[in-house]
């Protein structure tokens, strides 16, 4: 066993899941910060109407990718599952039909994303006075989206096997290259939007081929080999088993955000602009929230193809409390320091007091996801992944949609549209974790029975 690797199927949990998610939790803030380097540069040095451009991109940028981000998941369980079952032939098989989805579906979002940008901006009331630089970023983003589909899928197949640290080096380097040309395109240039969004492509260049490198030169059954690059139709249904339903998720709180980014935009430009600032600390709260739930998920999948379910819930418990712990402890901090750290990105007082307004009422409530993200995340690693699909489309996007229209409609302040977020979160987690405890000891039962 390598040194990135981790045997997830013996021994103590707590401390593997830690080796596991804070690499993870990293690397996630890391290609965060990708965003994070174009919004405060623009909003220091370009201006608050180029600032609203780049944060009324983010819903949309993330509704896209979120099928293909599901799919990645899938990849990753399927491959821990065939681990656990050290089934490697499938394993072999799954490296391979996984770099061939994210190319072929990063391809396919690259064309429909340069085609579509103005109708897509237009149709979610993006402010006129933004949506020329807002279209700008757009399409040069989704060029470079196949090369992020390559790093995705990649870092995925290596977390099956416990490898989070390969990864986070990749984005590290990424990340470097991000923010000097960041500051060469906007300050030697004097290029806007278009150097940033140029910026990010071109670092992504960069993690997706050591990504590729890593796995071209792994020994074993996670080894890519150009000469045995094939797509297996069996593979490919078994990553969209979960993957698809994890996507779906994922583009359901995607396409619930679009709604809220509608409400948000015909509020005005600032508040625009403060969702852009705050998104970053919102995004680095998710992220380590995420890693945790990712560790439960992939130690999970491994343990299930081993077919020790009881293993599987103790891996569960130690997720919540780590991420209660880690993931809670960030989101209570960000809340306290809301101001200093929106001034990190503008100095207009007004985008700063709104952008403190809604760190404030969305990340004190922060702990409620880590529940309903650490439950999906253990059903993903036993191949249930349609119920937490199921319970997000019901408890969040048709419960914010509704709100919208009725609550949010009768006093269309940014306070009222805020607080749907915790809402939702909570009527989704309640079903969620009824549908937890339904699955496992199901799985119990039936495991007892054979």
């Amino acid at each position: 066993m390598a040194k990135s690797d981790i045997n997830m199927l013996e021994g103590s949990i707590w401390d593997k899941i830690l080796q596991f998610a804070i690499p993870l939790a990293i690397t996630s803030i890391m290609q965060q910060l990708f965003n994070a380097a174009d919004v405060a540069i623009v909003g220091q040095f370009v201006g608050k109407q180029a600032l609203a451009a780049v944060g009324a991109n983010a819903v949309v940028i993330n509704l896209m990718l979120n099928l293909f981000i599901g799919l990645s998941i899938g990849s990753n369980v399927v491959c821990a599952n065939y681990l656990g079952a050290r089934e490697y032939l499938n394993l072999k098989r799954g490296v391979h039909t996984s770099i061939i989805i994210a190319v072929a579906g990063g391809a396919f979002l690259a064309v429909f994303g340069a085609i579509f940008a103005r109708d897509i901006l237009v149709y979610i009331d993006t402010p006129a006075e933004v949506l020329d630089m807002a279209i700008i970023y757009l399409q040069i983003l989704m060029i470079g989206v196949p090369i992020l589909m390559i790093y995705n899928f990649g870092s995925a197949i290596l977390r099956s096997k416990g490898d989070t640290k390969r990864p986070l080096y990749a984005m590290v380097a990424a990340g470097i290259v991000n923010v000097l040309l960041n500051l060469f395109f906007v300050l030697e240039l004097g290029m806007s939007v278009d150097g940033v969004a140029l910026a990010t492509v071109l670092s992504s260049v960069v993690s997706a081929a050591m990504i590729l490198y890593y796995l071209v030169n792994e020994s074993g059954p996670l080894q890519l080999r150009w000469q045995k690059l094939s797509f297996d139709w069996n593979v490919f249904m078994a990553i969209s088993r979960v993957g698809v339903p994890a996507g779906i998720q994922g583009m359901v709180f995607s396409f619930s955000n679009v709604i809220i980014q509608i409400a948000l935009n015909n509020l005005g430009h600032e508040y625009v602009a403060a969702t852009s600032v705050a998104l970053n600390y919102e995004f680095a709260a998710f992220f380590i929230l995420a890693a945790f739930a990712q560790a439960g998920t992939t130690f999970v999948g491994q343990n299930y193809g081993a077919r020790n379910i009881l293993r599987c819930r103790q891996i569960v418990k130690w997720t919540i409390w780590l991420n209660l712990a880690v993931a809670g402890t960030a989101s209570i901090l960000f809340s306290v320091f809301a101001e200093p750290l929106s001034e990190i990105f503008t100095a207009d007082p007004q985008v700063i007091s709104y952008s403190v307004t809604r760190i404030r009422y969305i990340l004190t409530f922060e702990f409620i996801s880590i529940f309903m993200e650490s439950f999906s995340g253990a059903m993903r690693g036993v191949n249930y992944s349609f119920y937490p699909a199921l319970a997000c489309m019901i408890g969040v996007c048709v419960f914010r949609i509704i709100y919208i229209y009725t609550v949010f409609a009768a006093e269309p302040t940014f306070e009222n549209l805020m607080i749907v977020y915790p809402v939702s979160w909570v009527l989704t987690t309640i079903v969620i974790t009824a549908m937890y405890f339904y699955v496992f000891n199901k799985l119990e039962r039936n495991y007892a029975s054979v």
